[in-house]
């Protein structure tokens, strides 16, 4: 597994993103069987870039804590029986898996966390876990896609211990 890591701004938040970010990613590959060895792309940005990439992106005029950049279509989340079809879905020499890009707003981690009344650590978990569901695709858009989404989340911070 390949998970390229940027931190593209300086706010510390009193623990190790690298180490949080990759245990994160392992346990929802692992929780999600996944099938393939595979590569994710992170960044850890302030407030001023997410909300140029929220809004460039998306149209949204206005920071926001984490985006996703899947890089695979699925035909049914969690579903990865077709990846192999198409090539494009993995790396030519390493042959990992494409999942995309995640960036991750590290001063929203610490406002929600507050706003939450849970840790940063915990906030910055369920963020990367919420975006790595993305990659893997799920979505919350309709009531029925965010109750499996919400449970799935819920159920791999559990496994791995990081509880609110």
């Amino acid at each position: 597994m390949t998970i390229h890591i940027t931190n593209e701004q300086s706010l510390s938040l009193g623990f190790d993103y690298d180490a949080l970010t990759k245990k994160v990613i392992e346990g929802c590959l692992a929780y999600m069987e996944f099938p393939y060895e595979a590569q994710v792309e992170v960044t850890f940005v302030d407030l001023e870039t997410i909300h140029e990439i929220n809004l460039e992106q998306r149209q949204i005029n206005r920071p926001t804590d984490v985006l996703s950049f899947p890089m695979i279509a699925y035909d049914k989340a969690g579903d990865f029986s077709h990846l192999e079809e198409d090539m494009d879905n993995f790396e030519p020499e390493s042959g990992e898996a494409l999942l995309g890009d995640i960036v991750l707003c590290i001063p929203k981690v610490q406002m929600q966390a507050e706003e939450y009344g849970h840790s940063m650590e915990r906030e910055f978990a369920f963020l990367i876990c919420h975006s790595m569901l993305h990659l893997l695709g799920y979505d919350h858009m309709e009531k029925e896609e965010e109750q499996v989404m919400f449970a799935k989340q819920e159920a791999i911070l559990e496994k791995m211990g990081i509880t609110r």
